[in-house]
């Protein structure tokens, strides 16, 4: 969504393509066991479409808590007995990513047309980080002093 808010629908939806085929290559590493524990940042925001491809790619593919989802969550879903355990895994990770890039792309098309609207009330912008920021707070506390579940 940032993306699209300081770019347009073009970079947005192209920061989505990388994001889902670096998604994809996660899904990939942990069917053969390869998955990467590094993470990266994207040093600029580039207009080029290209090298917002790329830095989503390299986001995603790089992104440890992607390649943990894959190699912890997916196996739970496999049939021991079943085809060969390469293919599930595939098709598992290929389903997972056609879903997060459909809602990426909704993500990406809601803040394209909301970005107009935004950008002609830019003094709103300082209330939207406090607000985002007391949420954050507010989560974190609830989240400090909410019971445990008794055994």
């Amino acid at each position: 969504m940032a993306r699209t808010l300081a770019q347009g629908r073009a970079c947005g939806l192209s920061s989505v393509l990388g994001v889902a085929l670096g998604n994809l290559a996660n899904g990939l590493g942990a069917a053969l066991g390869l998955a990467a524990l590094f993470a990266v940042s994207s040093a600029a925001f580039a207009h080029s479409l290209r090298r917002v491809f790329r830095d989503g790619f390299l986001v995603a593919l790089l992104n440890p808590k992607t390649s943990l989802f894959f190699a912890a969550f997916l196996p739970q879903f496999m049939d021991a007995h079943g085809a060969n355990p390469l293919l599930q895994t595939l098709a598992l990770g290929g389903v997972f990513v056609a879903i997060a890039c459909c809602t990426d792309v909704i993500y990406v098309l809601t803040a394209s047309l909301v970005a107009p609207r935004l950008g002609r009330v830019a003094s709103h912008r300082r209330w939207g980080h406090r607000l985002a920021g007391t949420s954050f707070i507010g989560l974190g506390v609830l989240t400090a002093m909410g019971s445990r579940a008794s055994r």
